[in-house]
Parts: C-alpha cells; sequence; structure tokens
C-alpha cells in the first residue's frame, strides 16, 4: 500500500505537476481528485504555461476516469507543453492536441480504451488581460469578481477531440478581459454532474457567489469553499473525477491616454461594473 501511493505521488508530480503561486501576474490556485479510491490521479487534466504569445491555460476531461485514463492525459499535455510554445496562434496548439491524441488512439488500436475522446478547453490571456479561446466539448469557465460569478461566453464548444476530424478552420471566440482583481475558475465536468442523495446537482454558480460574496478574490479560498462544499454535497466523493483552476489576474492596471503612453498603477484593484462591458480607461 505505501509504495502503490508512492509511484502514484510520483505520477502525480510529472502528470499534474504542483503549478508556481505566480506565473506571469497571474496567481494560481489548483486541485484534482480521482474518482478511483486510492488514486491520486486520474482522466482529468490541467496545465498553466507562460509563453512569448502570453500565458496560455489547458484544461481537459478523458472520457472515462481514474487509473486507465493516464496514457491519454500524458499524450494531451506532453502535446500542449511543447505546442504552447511553438504556435503563435491557439488553432495551431488545438492541432497538435489532436494529432497527438490521434497518435497515441492508433497505438492503442484493438485496445477496449482505443475509443477514447477528450474534452479540451485552451485559453490564452494576453499581457492586457485580454481572453481568447478554444474549446472542444468543455464546460465554459467562469469569471469571478467581488460578489459575481458568471460564465465567459455561452457560445457553443466544438466536438471533442478525438469524435470526429477538426474543421479546417478554427476560429477563436474572445472572451472579453480579466481585469485586475478578477479571477477565471475552469473546472472539468464531474464538478456541475456531481450528485448528493437524492440526485440534484451540485450548485456549482451558487457557490461561487457565495465564495466571492464580499470579499477580495483569493483563489486559494474560493478553491478551499467550493471543494468543501462539493464534497459535503457528493457525501464525500464524487461519482466521477473532477479538476479545479482558478486563475486571478494581480498584474498592475495599465491606464493609456493621448500619445500612446501607459502608466502602470502597481496594487490597483478593479471591480468590474455592473454591465458586462469594460470600462474605458481614463485619460491621464
Amino acid at each position: 500500500m505505501r509504495q502503490a501511493r508512492v509511484v502514484a505521488g510520483v505520477a502525480r508530480n510529472v502528470l499534474l505537476r504542483p503549478l508556481p503561486a505566480r506565473i506571469d501576474g497571474l496567481a494560481t490556485a489548483a486541485a484534482q481528485l480521482s474518482a478511483d479510491r486510492g488514486a491520486t490521479v486520474g482522466g482529468d487534466l490541467y496545465e498553466v504555461i507562460a509563453t512569448e504569445h502570453g500565458v496560455r491555460v489547458v484544461m481537459g476531461d478523458v472520457r472515462g476516469h481514474g487509473l486507465a485514463a493516464l496514457g491519454t492525459v500524458a499524450a494531451v499535455l506532453g502535446s500542449f507543453r511543447e505546442a504552447v510554445h511553438d504556435e503563435a496562434e491557439l488553432a495551431g496548439v488545438l492541432a497538435r492536441l489532436d494529432r497527438a491524441l490521434a497518435r497515441h488512439l492508433r497505438d492503442r488500436a484493438g485496445s477496449e480504451t482505443a475509443e477514447d475522446f477528450v474534452t479540451v478547453l485552451l485559453l490564452e490571456i494576453t499581457p492586457d488581460g485580454e481572453l481568447h479561446a478554444l474549446n472542444c466539448g468543455h464546460p465554459w469557465p467562469y469569471l469571478l469578481s467581488v460578489g459575481r460569478a458568471s460564465p465567459v461566453t455561452r457560445a457553443d464548444p466544438l466536438p471533442p477531440l478525438g469524435l470526429f476530424p477538426l474543421p479546417a478552420e478554427l476560429p477563436v471566440t474572445p472572451c472579453g478581459q480579466l481585469l485586475p482583481g478578477e479571477a477565471l475558475f475552469l473546472h472539468t465536468d464531474g464538478v456541475e454532474d456531481a450528485r448528493d442523495g437524492q440526485g440534484r446537482f451540485f450548485p456549482l454558480a451558487a457557490a461561487l457567489r457565495e465564495a466571492v460574496s464580499g470579499r477580495p478574490i483569493c483563489p486559494q479560498a474560493v478553491l478551499r469553499a467550493v471543494f468543501w462544499q462539493l464534497l459535503r454535497h457528493a457525501g464525500g466523493r464524487p461519482k466521477d473525477d473532477i479538476a479545479i483552476l482558478l486563475l486571478r489576474n494581480e498584474r498592475p492596471l495599465v491606464l493609456r491616454g493621448a500619445g500612446n503612453c501607459a502608466t502602470r498603477v502597481p496594487g490597483h484593484g478593479h471591480q468590474r461594473p455592473a454591465a458586462d462591458n469594460p470600462p474605458v480607461a481614463p485619460t491621464p
């Protein structure tokens, strides 16, 4: 038992290696729970990497759960960690992931799990907080500000990778802007699909609003609050793997005025107004 736990811990740290507390001005917090008792890794995956093209994020969910999905997780994450540096466009990253998954499934042809598919969400966060996404069958993330939690977009996603060929054109979805002080909550479908003893789904949006009510957003605090409510709702352990990733923008606010000059305001928080449109920065 001890030896198995050591091996599982090593696998977890290689596949879902611990994220730094901050990545290019973004505070991070993440957690993953396998549906298989005794397993510390499963079929959910995530990664955050700073590149010359911006901070790039992947959140994914392999068909099935638990230890059987680890090979597919390794194939997708390995491809992502290389492609984000090589590909200037987010569409190129997704195409690389699709080819890596296809090779992995061909190598396993004839096995009972050779028809695996993967839901994938790719995000790109530019230095000024602009959000761009490509979504293949994955839940959209939530945008969190003080007292508010709402999906970044309601656009229809593409099919999961592995089910159908990718279309020739991959239009990236603009998802607005992540302002200083705001956060993104990314998750796999095991979070919202968790049920209680009466078959009711976990009320994620309500749990998020409660977690960010009346206080500055702390990724670790939001993670703990949602995880605790989820486990209590599901009676201690959900039926599916779950993964949660939070990213909070802690970059200085940049005010742009005449003459294309920019003023950086360290530590300046910002609360999004009632309208969803981002505010126009004042002229100094």
